[in-house]
């Protein structure tokens, strides 16, 4: 089967700094109106994917999720082929269920399930 890029993750040091960036600089629609305030993007287009943009207390960077059937099955494969989990199956409520692996060049990258 396969597993498209559904997701895409830009994190910064100051999230709000960094929504009002990306907002102003594509004409994002960005909705922090959850718990976290996380910025769920809607970019009102047609093709491509939406994403997110946040705040992190870890390094900036920037991510994308490809959807899986079974997080832990691929995660025994990424070990397998010299990358490392970096979060195990987590699931957020009401949200999704997601891990994040880095390969062996360490990027990061994150899976949800699907």
């Amino acid at each position: 089967m396969p597993n498209p890029v559904v997701h895409f993750e830009i994190l910064g040091k100051d999230g709000k700094k960094s929504q009002d960036f990306y907002s102003q600089l594509f004409g994002w629609h960005i909705d922090t109106n959850n718990p976290m305030s996380y910025g769920m993007v809607d970019t009102h287009a047609e093709g491509g994917i939406n994403g997110g943009v946040a705040q992190t207390p870890d390094s900036p960077r920037v991510a994308v999720y490809v959807q899986v059937d079974d997080l832990q099955a691929y995660l025994d494969k990424v070990a397998s082929m010299g990358g490392k989990t970096i979060m195990p199956p987590t699931e957020i409520p009401d949200m999704v269920t997601m891990a994040l692996f880095a390969d062996p060049d360490g990027n990061v990258i994150g899976m949800v399930k699907g």
